[in-house]
């Protein structure tokens, strides 16, 4: 317990505690929704340990998905339901194994920061933009509720869980943008039940765990990349002209 504890940086730990306590407080305002807590306990790890490149944050990315999934389809947000069950956790399990398969220095507690191909940016961009639209027509199909930051929320999690498994830092930056989404879309879902601000506190608390994640991540690669200078798959600089598989 103590070599986990150790783990964990002292602004992490205190990131985290808060966490507990606000996701346990909002709770309060919801007793009837047990599942939407755990997803949120569970959300808010994953999001520490992928911050840390931590492979584990991925497995628990995958529970998380299945719950979140399963509280979005209580509340007709169908987008989320489909983003999550259909995309975010088989991306997840896609992005477990990128991570497994290319870990820093051997050790498997910590992944080796990528970097994106030349032109790769704006192929995202246009898958992201082609999916977005597709599901567009899928959601209003569905009658989900406040469609367009619903549609909004694919486009986001899409480029996120794709940056996700190409270990780019900037997979916390879209994800950051899509929790600004959720927090909206939560937002709405409270005029008519006030219980459900348990969700945009669980949002708010992941946006915060997205920006910390943005910040260490580059931190990782410049350390990384410091430590094994000629390693195309781990040096990530703007200059480094290096490509990975």
């Amino acid at each position: 317990m103590r070599k986990v504890i150790r783990y964990f940086t002292a602004a992490e730990r205190v990131l985290w505690i808060a966490s507990v306590v606000l996701i346990a407080l909002s709770y309060a305002l919801r007793p009837d929704a047990p599942l939407s807590a755990a997803a949120s306990l569970i959300g808010i790890t994953s999001l520490l340990l992928n911050a840390k490149g931590n492979p584990i944050g991925q497995a628990l990315m995958i529970v998380f998905s299945a719950l979140y999934g399963y509280v979005s389809f209580r509340t007709a947000y169908y987008g989320e339901m489909i983003t999550y069950l259909g995309m975010t956790a088989p991306m997840a399990a896609a992005a477990l194994a990128a991570w497994l398969r290319h870990p820093y220095a051997g050790k498997r507690t910590q992944v080796a920061v990528g970097r994106l191909k030349k032109g790769e940016p704006i192929f995202l961009l246009a898958l992201s933009a082609a999916v977005t639209f597709l599901f567009y027509f899928i959601l209003r199909r569905l009658h989900t509720a406040n469609l367009l930051p619903s549609t909004l929320s694919v486009a986001t999690s899409f480029a996120a869980a794709y940056l996700t498994a190409r270990r780019s830092p900037w997979f916390a930056a879209a994800y950051a943008c899509n929790d600004v989404v959720l927090i909206v879309l939560w937002i709405l879902m409270t005029r008519t039940d006030l219980g459900y601000s348990a969700m945009v506190i669980c949002f708010v608390l992941f946006l915060a765990g997205d920006l910390y994640g943005l910040f260490n991540w580059r931190r990782m690669a410049k350390k990384q990349c410091a430590a094994v200078a000629h390693d195309a798959q781990v040096c990530y600089t703007e200059e480094n002209k290096g490509s990975e598989d």
